[in-house]
């Protein structure tokens, strides 16, 4: 493995969201976190889902620039994160180009799975929605060189968008890292 580097903006800024969620697939989410050793906590990121225009109609941009969708509409590299159910804080990645509305959801890392746990697991609030993935902010991505092979991972449809009709709702767009792959890191 690599010396871990910082993710730069430049590189999760992309047309092609579902392509980049595949990378995203095994790097680190990096958390500020006092009690942690050496004051971070790292985690791989092992599940995601990607959410790719306004065309998307599982895509909260699907409707629409809102008060709540705005920051979908910038530059790839900030945090969007939102409350659904009223309860659970879910953390994504924008990617898109300005003005291209997606999203990386990130809903699962080393130990934690299901979105809203990755949250409450790392202190997540919606106090970084549209604030950069960057060390100044206390929530970034490192890239250590870890290749992920195809075979260690599954794709399936995203969760919970049915709304969002047989067309949009079936996409394979849920990555998840193979458990068994894991555990031989």
């Amino acid at each position: 493995m690599n010396r871990p580097r910082v993710i730069k903006a430049s590189e999760v800024c992309n047309r092609n969201t579902v392509a980049l969620e595949r990378w995203l697939l095994g790097k680190q989410l990096v958390r500020v976190d006092a009690t942690a050793p050496g004051g971070v906590h790292r985690a791989r990121i092992t599940e995601n889902e990607a959410y790719h225009g306004p065309r998307d109609l599982a895509c909260h941009a699907s409707k629409g620039r809102t008060p709540r969708t705005e920051v979908m509409f910038a530059p790839g590299g900030v945090w969007y994160v939102y409350v659904c159910y009223g309860i659970h804080e879910m953390l994504n990645l924008v990617t898109g180009p300005a003005d291209w509305p997606a999203a990386v959801l990130i809903r699962g890392i080393e130990g934690v799975n299901g979105p809203g746990r990755l949250t409450r697991a790392l202190g997540i609030s919606r106090a970084l929605n549209a604030r950069p993935a960057t060390r100044a902010n206390g929530l970034w991505l490192e890239n250590d060189g870890l290749v992920i092979p195809l075979r260690a991972i599954h794709t399936t449809p995203r969760e919970g968008v049915a709304y969002a009709g047989p067309v949009w709702a079936t996409r394979p767009w849920r990555f998840i890292l193979d458990t068994n792959y894991c555990d031989r890191l």
